[in-house]
């Protein structure tokens, strides 16, 4: 990490060294254009198109490096954001909708408890000590109105969390879930949702490359509407435009284009090209052919600027 000192003219961008979210991010930087070779035992690689050199570190690292350290971008989760208490040191710029998950009350699935109210003053482990603090001491202030009063008990573990019940080290756990299927196999159920969370883009409030970090942010914008729009092209009567703009309102706006008439008194066409949803475009289709939409056609975008 010496060599940080010795790049005073690039942008550091921190993303996650491994787990969940690496290879998800190293596709991000491939489609925003950000070119690099990283070697297998370094944390640092210099882009080779761009004044950027990319930081691997620990995901829960990446607030604090951004919040108060060097780092002018970061890539983390929302959770990492939330336990490292840096939402006042950093702008979250994008939600990138990948790495969804849940961070959950889990307890054993045979065992007594079924709310997590119940869990004031008992046994939690969690590597996510702030957040179940948080969350259990909100229950307790719950509770203290109501007369009753118990000490929060949260303790750390960094690994394993989901045996910690089965190991007798704690009545609950509070973990990240994606599919429940590691904690079903550890016999857990899950009781409470404290947060559902994903990566965000993240950069520092007083960033040293303001117009590097706008950039790199407008692309990564790109990349994530190219990966949820597709470009849908038809042509239609003109006295039907409006029924087709209203099925197809575009991610802005609809481009309309008059097309030339073929022969004396034949009625006006438009052509039509709009973003539409990846998930959607199917029933758009159904829906354009039946109002009298025809030529129509779907392309990938496999980039953009929004």
């Amino acid at each position: 990490m010496d060599l940080v000192n010795h790049l005073p003219d690039r942008l550091l961008f921190a993303v996650p060294k491994k787990g969940r979210l690496y290879e998800k991010c190293c596709n991000l930087l491939s489609g925003a254009d950000i070119q690099f070779r990283r070697s297998s035992r370094l944390d640092i690689a210099l882009s080779t198109n761009l004044p950027i050199a990319l930081i691997f570190l620990p995901a829960a690292d990446i607030p604090v490096f951004v919040g108060e350290g060097n780092c002018d971008l970061g890539i983390t989760g929302l959770d990492q954001i939330m336990e490292a208490d840096q939402f006042d040191n950093v702008e979250d710029l994008l939600d990138l909708q990948f790495g969804v998950c849940k961070l959950q009350v889990q307890v054993p699935a045979d065992g007594p408890y079924s709310e997590p109210q119940q869990l004031v003053g008992k046994k939690i482990v969690s590597s996510f000590t702030k957040l179940a603090t948080d969350y259990f001491e909100e229950l307790k202030s719950q509770q203290a109105e109501g007369g009753a009063s118990a000490n929060v008990n949260v303790r750390y573990v960094g690994g394993s969390v989901e045996a910690s019940c089965a190991l007798g080290v704690a009545d609950a756990i509070v973990d990240l879930v994606e599919s429940g299927e590691t904690m079903k196999a550890a016999g857990l159920k899950a009781i409470a949702t404290v947060l559902t969370t994903s990566a965000h883009l993240i950069s520092s409030k007083t960033p040293r490359f303001p117009e590097i970090v706008q950039i790199i942010n407008q692309r990564i914008q790109g990349v994530l509407a190219a990966q949820e729009y597709v470009l849908c092209n038809y042509n239609a009567p003109k006295s039907i435009m409006a029924e087709c703009l209203a099925i197809t309102p575009g991610k802005r706006a609809a481009t309309v284009s008059t097309l030339d008439k073929h022969a004396p008194g034949e009625e006006d066409w438009v052509a039509i090209s709009a973003m539409v949803t990846r998930k959607n475009i199917g029933g758009v289709m159904d829906e354009l052919k039946k109002v009298g939409a025809s030529d129509i056609l779907v392309l990938e975008i496999s980039n953009c600027r929004v």
